[in-house]
């Protein structure tokens, strides 16, 4: 553990008040110059609150909260410092690599629990030709709209104990942090995969509710060209060919013109983790034409991808039904950005409970310090077909 240096931290403290020295904690923190686990809450404690308000702690002293000789105690500079502390450990929790689509999709902030989102329906560029001298022609614009589903919220409160700080803890508090960090990072996830997988559908367009995949080209798009649902194993590159064709094939459901957005990402399951890579990262690809006694070679054209796995995209597509042994070939392929985003009525936030409360005297409890975060997983945009499944062969 790193030598802190508890009481210039408390000159600081008392010198530029609380919002320079906290920014200059989560600075540090950010910029890996200090980690939580650096900290002693013992030690911040006695800097703090002074050696003998700690001492007290201990019911042999005959007391057995902050309180000597009737005068309270001022817990702010020890609340706020430990709260920065804490507030570090579950944000490393909730944004860990684990959390793959977390990382694939959007943030949206908004203040609305489920929004209409307005938008214009794009008309075609099948104009007609303005000769000179003669008026520019006048466009109607349709009316193009999406809801969002409903935002919900989680949270947790983290304690600090007097025993927490007597004993020196702090391992004890920034493991459940960090749980809560975890969970309210999986719990984002968990519903972010839902949406990619086909679990959750909530996606609704000019009032009516779509499901987000298809493999028989009925729904909005014109001459039903919004086929994004296939059944290919991942093997080779032919494969990734039939998902890009049926991702070029999808037209914007206003204009009848092909969806202008690039496929940049797949995502495969553990099982496929390494096939993809090789299919993807291969120096060249070999094709014979059937019947043809002619092999060509060619430079790879799949460079360009991003490819990423999720044991959890795994898990929850067995959650909803379909056998391992089918759900480990499943993968997604396309532009997860313009198909998909969370969003946000708050960001993870961490708040910290009032001194000397009534939890305090009940409980032992010196602090408490509350993290929730609000938000919902969206489809996005007017057309989601920007993302083709593949639930691998026979299904």
């Amino acid at each position: 553990m790193r030598a802190i240096k508890y009481r210039e931290l408390k000159q600081m403290y008392d010198a530029h008040g609380p919002q320079k020295t906290v920014r200059h904690l989560q600075e540090a923190l950010q910029a890996g110059e200090l980690k939580p686990e650096d900290f002693s809450l013992r030690e911040l404690a006695e800097a703090t609150l002074g050696g003998q308000r700690v001492r007290q702690m201990d019911p042999r002293c005959g007391s057995s909260s902050l309180l000597e000789a009737g005068e309270a105690v001022d817990l702010t500079a020890f609340s706020n410092i430990t709260g920065q502390i804490v507030q570090a450990r579950i944000l490393q929790a909730y944004q860990q690599e684990a959390f793959v689509l977390s990382k694939l999709v959007d943030t949206v902030p908004t203040r609305f629990d489920g929004e209409r989102i307005p938008g214009i329906g794009r008309i075609s560029d099948e104009v007609a030709e303005v000769r000179p001298g003669m008026p520019y022609p006048s466009l109607g614009f349709a009316e193009d709209y999406i809801d969002t589903p409903q935002t919900t919220k989680r949270g947790f409160i983290v304690p600090v104990t007097r025993e927490a700080i007597f004993f020196d803890r702090t391992n004890l508090v920034l493991q459940r942090a960090a749980e809560v960090g975890e969970v309210l990072g999986l719990n984002k996830e968990k519903r972010l995969i839902d949406l990619l997988i086909g679990a959750a559908n909530n996606y609704k367009w000019k009032a009516t509710a779509y499901n987000t995949y298809s493999s028989t080209g009925t729904g909005i798009a014109p001459d039903g060209h919004w086929i994004n649902q296939m059944s290919e194993e991942m093997v080779d590159w032919t494969d990734i060919d039939a998902a890009e064709q049926l991702f070029a094939n999808i037209l914007d459901p206003n204009t009848g013109e092909p969806v202008l957005a690039q496929s940049t990402t797949v995502l495969v399951m553990p099982a496929y983790r390494h096939a993809a890579h090789r299919i993807f990262n291969a120096e060249q690809i070999t094709y014979t034409a059937a019947g043809s006694a002619t092999t060509t070679w060619a430079a790879n054209p799949l460079g360009n991808y991003t490819v990423v796995e999720s044991r959890l995209a795994y898990r929850r597509v067995i959650a909803a039904g379909h056998p391992a042994e089918q759900a480990k070939k499943w993968w997604f392929l396309g532009n997860f950005r313009k198909a998909f985003a969370y969003m946000e009525n708050w960001p993870i936030t961490v708040t910290q409970s009032a001194a000397n409360s009534e939890a305090e005297f009940n409980q032992d409890i010196v602090v408490r310090f509350k993290a929730s975060e609000r938000g919902a997983a969206a489809v996005i945009d007017r057309n989601p077909r920007y993302v083709v499944m593949s639930t691998g062969a026979g299904t």
